[in-house]
């Protein structure tokens, strides 16, 4: 809960892949119940069943029948605006040299009687960071809103070296950086925190968690070490 201060928005939604129409209208159903329409469910050329809606917390969803084998229910998909329009192939490229497990899938380009959209840039695209499928995709129309806090991606690191790797490659904002928080280079947010906060948190008493909350609330990059010896005071 970040009260007013971060806004979700669809420059990051969720793309539900179903394999019927009935499932794709079920959902539809329950994320479209008080909340606003942003393209009406329906058939298009790229699914024969498809919509996408802002639920009635204001999160963003594409819901549609899948054209292929499914092989992940839900993907994390990125809408390039405004200024950042144009840099979604060039944003997939960082990010696949940043992470493991990682490469490009499939890219369609708009053509050259798409305007607004300029030809060559980034209609859809897939990829893979760490085994995770995302998708991407540039847009040129007037949207009026970008990537916020409000949604960020969560990186679980077991090393210092692991942490220090991450941050050091994705952050770009240094008054974005806070209690592991980051803000890379296209205003997408990570969080990079040591997997051991976990292990912590599950078997830690309350005095513990105290202070482990105490020491992370005065950092910006998680320092593990210092994390471990708050633990055990």
């Amino acid at each position: 809960s970040a009260g007013p201060m971060f806004k979700f928005t669809p420059a990051i939604s969720f793309l539900v892949a179903c394999e019927t129409a009935a499932e794709v209208d079920a959902i539809w159903k329950v994320l479209s119940d008080g909340g606003s329409v942003l393209m009406e469910l329906g058939a298009y050329p790229f699914s024969a069943h498809y919509g996408w809606v802002q639920d009635r917390y204001g999160v963003s969803w594409q819901v549609m029948t899948a054209t292929q084998a499914i092989v992940q229910p839900i993907t994390p998909t990125l809408m390039f605006t405004g200024e950042q329009c144009g840099k979604a192939e060039d944003a997939i490229r960082f990010y696949t040299s940043v992470f493991g497990n990682a490469g490009m899938g499939g890219m369609m380009r708009y053509g050259k009687d798409e305007s607004p959209d300029a030809e060559g840039t980034v209609k859809h695209a897939e990829f893979r960071l760490e085994g995770q499928l995302f998708a991407a995709m540039d847009s040129a129309y007037e949207h009026g809103f970008g990537f916020t806090e409000a949604i960020s991606f969560m990186v679980s690191c077991d090393t210092q070296a692991e942490i220090d790797h991450y941050w050091d490659s994705l952050s770009a904002h240094p008054e974005a950086e806070q209690c592991g928080w980051l803000k890379d280079r296209y205003g997408v947010s990570w969080q990079i925190v040591p997997s051991v906060m976990n292990t912590m948190q599950q078997n830690g008493t309350p005095e513990q968690m105290a202070r482990v909350t105490e020491a992370f609330l005065k950092m910006k990059k998680f320092d593990v070490a210092a994390l471990q010896r708050a633990y055990e005071g």
